[in-house]
């Protein structure tokens, strides 16, 4: 049982080491907000993780057929939500968000959720889990205590340490890393807008030929 739940470690952390959009999303959080924040933003998104586990990892058919078909309309409303989420980074300012932090709590239930909800809006995650299931012979890690430990330990590993280095980023130095990490979100946001129409529009090009 417990190699089961080390196997499960093993596949949540191997599912969130590629950062993507989210990481730089969680990175820019901890940065501007603190630790907590950025950490409240990871665990939101080791839960998604650890659905499209579970999803993956029973092999539900019908599940895994009804988001297939509806991958590219999904990734497109995700993509959309996340160049919103660059835009407002890019005309935030950092300074006063430090400022508002210092005088009240964050909502730290608001960072988990919008991060859950981003993340469960991709499902290229669902298949990202296949191939690992398959890929490393990982058929009996598909224990969701497993997978969300992992997940939450890397997600804890680099709020930690980018907010070990939070106090050496003067005001200046935040402003520039809000500008670069909000355009970084939308150019990848950018990219999967222009990979889902273009799929989709390919995939209706069949129908409009014949």
């Amino acid at each position: 049982m417990l190699s089961v739940y080390l196997d499960g470690i093993i596949v949540g952390l191997l599912a969130s080491i590629p950062l993507g959009p989210i990481g730089v999303l969680i990175i820019q959080r901890t940065l501007s907000k603190g630790r907590l924040s950025g950490f409240a933003s990871g665990v939101g998104a080791a839960l998604s993780d650890t659905l499209y586990a579970i999803i993956a990892g029973f092999s539900l058919g019908v599940i895994i057929d009804f988001v297939k078909a509806r991958e590219n309309l999904l990734q497109l409303i995700g993509s959309v939500v996340l160049l919103i989420f660059g835009f407002f980074i890019v005309s935030s300012n950092p300074v006063k968000q430090l400022r508002k932090q210092n005088r009240s709590s964050s909502n730290y239930f608001q960072d988990f959720f919008t991060t859950f909800l981003i993340t469960l809006s991709n499902p290229v995650i669902l298949f990202l889990f296949l191939g690992i299931f398959t890929g490393l012979s990982l058929l009996e890690a598909r224990t969701s205590a497993g997978i969300f430990s992992g997940g939450m330990l890397w997600w804890f590993g680099i709020s930690t340490l980018v907010n070990f280095f939070r106090d050496r980023f003067n005001p200046r130095r935040l402003f520039w890393v809000n500008r670069i990490s909000g355009l970084v979100i939308m150019v990848l946001a950018l990219f999967s807008v222009v990979y889902a129409v273009a799929r989709m529009i390919g995939a209706n090009l069949p129908e409009l030929v014949g």
